[in-house]
């Protein structure tokens, strides 16, 4: 434990604070004015009490009140320096770093995403960061601030005498011992936290999500009570911080306050015995509350470092991980592509010992549609998502040009990847915003082409808006066939090369189809093609068909073909015929 902590601490410094030491110094040397200013106010009560009251007088009164005045004036003008210059990059710092992670997350390989929940990699990016605010912001400053301030103070106690001082530091020590105790108990909690708030934000979001299946089964209840699980999980995990926290609170108090009433009896005694004046007094009291209130301060800039290194400590995590784009052996950069790809002896698994795909081997020519069909769980989604690189083959390799899929730069790839899925995602907004989503500054021909292509008009042109329709989370607002042409426009403006069709006929009606089968056709034209579909009767026109049945092929050919050789393909085909 202590091994990463430490760890964290120097990912911190060399990510996050050493980059902006210039503007740390900078609050260093404000909040070190600030303080020194702050030490005016206990000297001149010396001076009041000893030599003004006493000689009456106001001439030195003047100059007292004038001092006191100006450094009350510092002290303002330093803490409005303080929140406006480290408050604000803070803040700066919080964004830069959800950006960072964001993009992390995004450049992570896809079986992280399933793996995790939406709603948790949510909370991971806009709350585990919150806590660096402490770090850059006032909270490690005043931290330093409130170190010098109770070294200075102490110094000016053991001058005004020394006894009453080593009386002071018998309490102060046992409350920074139960404090740094208290600490060390207090972070694994803030990170246990952390993952406990990911698990109910995430679980909160599919709920929302997923509202209409829980009313449809009238399963409110059930998800009442997972929701308050999870917000009872996260109470009992607070209570435990604040049981933490009270303690140093109430330590501090009863330690602290003891302190002072010792300091109350031997400072009554030193007066009557003459070995201490009034002025000298009064200004040890002062002095005594300047080096304790930074310690109690300390202990809550303390808890806030200790929950912000808790959120760091998940960042680290992330931060840390491998993205797709970091793997070493990808070294190759594709240019323009024919679109030529191969699966040679590939096997793959999910799961160590579990393989769903058995030595795969097969060609699909540029320009060639290769259809893949199958019982469902059979292995035809797993061969589409090696083809579109989502995976990659655990024996075995794919090539694309002949060039070793596993050695090429996956954005080179992508870019002329084109992907249909059967549960599409759409995005909130319009329509034109859903199809420009590939290529934001395409010209209004190239969305009207891909528009009219997809027929996306038939249904479009009868909403009050058009193209400029909000079609809600999801494409909610749409029927599934809708959604579907959508899908095929948006593939359509992308122009790829290799284009990677899962059940996009699916969710269609008849007359859907129609016109899907018709923008199909022009979509799948010159381009690379792989179709998975349970509806054999939508690609017939294949050139080439495999069979998939537990993990393997175990037929292959053209629809006449296997028609004639009447094998599992003969059996699927005429099954759905008589359907």
């Amino acid at each position: 434990m202590q091994e990463k902590q430490n760890i964290t601490f120097a990912w911190a410094f060399k990510q996050i604070i050493w980059p902006r030491r210039k503007t740390i110094s900078i609050g260093l040397v404000l909040i070190v004015i600030s303080r020194l200013a702050s030490l005016v106010l206990p000297g001149a009560s010396k001076y009041l009490v000893d030599n003004v009251i006493v000689n009456k007088d106001f001439n030195m009164l003047k100059w007292l009140l004038v001092a006191v005045v100006i450094a009350l004036a510092v002290q303002a003008i330093t803490s409005f320096l303080l929140t406006r210059i480290l408050s604000v990059e803070a803040q700066y710092l919080i964004s830069e770093l959800r950006t960072k992670v964001q993009k992390k997350i995004l450049s992570l390989p896809i079986r992280y995403f399933d793996n995790q929940k939406s709603g948790a990699l949510v909370s991971r990016i806009m709350t585990d960061v919150e806590g660096v605010r402490n770090l850059v912001g006032t909270g490690l400053v005043q931290l330093v601030g409130g170190t010098l301030t109770a070294i200075i103070s102490l110094v000016l106690l053991l001058r005004i005498n020394a006894t009453m001082t080593v009386l002071v530091l018998v309490p102060v020590s046992l409350f920074a011992l139960i404090a740094l105790k208290a600490f060390a108990k207090i972070r694994p909690i803030f990170k246990e936290r952390g993952k406990l708030n990911a698990e109910v934000t995430g679980r909160l979001t599919e709920t929302l999500n997923g509202a209409r299946v829980i009313k449809g089964f009238n399963a409110e209840p059930q998800e009442n009570k997972v929701f308050e699980q999870g917000v009872q999980r996260l109470f009992e995990n607070v209570k435990a911080s604040l049981t933490s926290t009270a303690l140093v609170t109430s330590s501090a108090t009863f330690l602290l306050g003891l302190a002072s009433a010792g300091i109350m009896g031997m400072g009554g005694y030193f007066i009557i015995q003459d070995q201490m004046t009034f002025g000298d007094f009064l200004s040890f009291t002062l002095y005594l509350g300047f080096m304790i209130a930074p310690i109690v301060q300390m202990s809550n800039i303390g808890s806030q470092l200790t929950e912000a290194f808790a959120g760091l400590d998940r960042t680290e995590e992330i931060m840390q991980m491998e993205s797709e784009s970091e793997q070493a052996n990808r070294h190759i950069i594709l240019g323009d592509i024919k679109g030529d790809m191969a699966f040679e002896g590939v096997h793959f698994s999910y799961e160590e010992n579990q393989e769903v795909l058995h030595n795969i081997h097969f060609e699909a020519k540029s320009g060639s549609v290769t259809a893949l069909v199958g019982s469902s769980g059979s292995g035809k989604s797993t061969i589409a998502g090696l083809a579109a690189s989502f995976l990659n083959p655990s024996q075995g390799k794919i090539t694309i040009d002949g060039q070793d899929l596993s050695a090429v730069q996956l954005h080179s790839y992508r870019q002329h990847l084109g992907v249909v899925l059967q549960d599409d995602f759409l995005f909130e907004g319009s329509i034109r915003e859903n199809i420009l989503f590939p290529r934001p500054n395409a010209s209004e021909a190239e969305l009207q082409a891909a528009v009219k292509g997809a027929y996306v008009d038939e249904f479009a042109d009868r909403f009050e808006n058009g193209l400029d329709t909000i079609i809600g989370e999801r494409g909610v607002k749409l029927s599934g066939g809708q959604r579907q042409r959508l899908s095929i426009a948006r593939a359509l403006l992308a122009n790829p090369k290799i284009i990677i069709l899962d059940e996009a006929t699916s969710n269609l009606d008849t007359e859907s189809e129609t016109f899907i089968q018709k923008s199909l056709n022009v979509l799948m034209k010159g381009r690379t093609t792989f179709v998975i579909a349970h509806r054999l009767s939508t690609i017939r026109q294949a050139d080439q068909i495999l069979v998939i049945e537990k993990g393997g092929i175990v037929e292959r050919g053209t629809h006449t073909e296997l028609i004639e050789s009447q094998g599992r393909y003969y059996d699927l085909y005429t099954y759905q015929s008589r359907i």
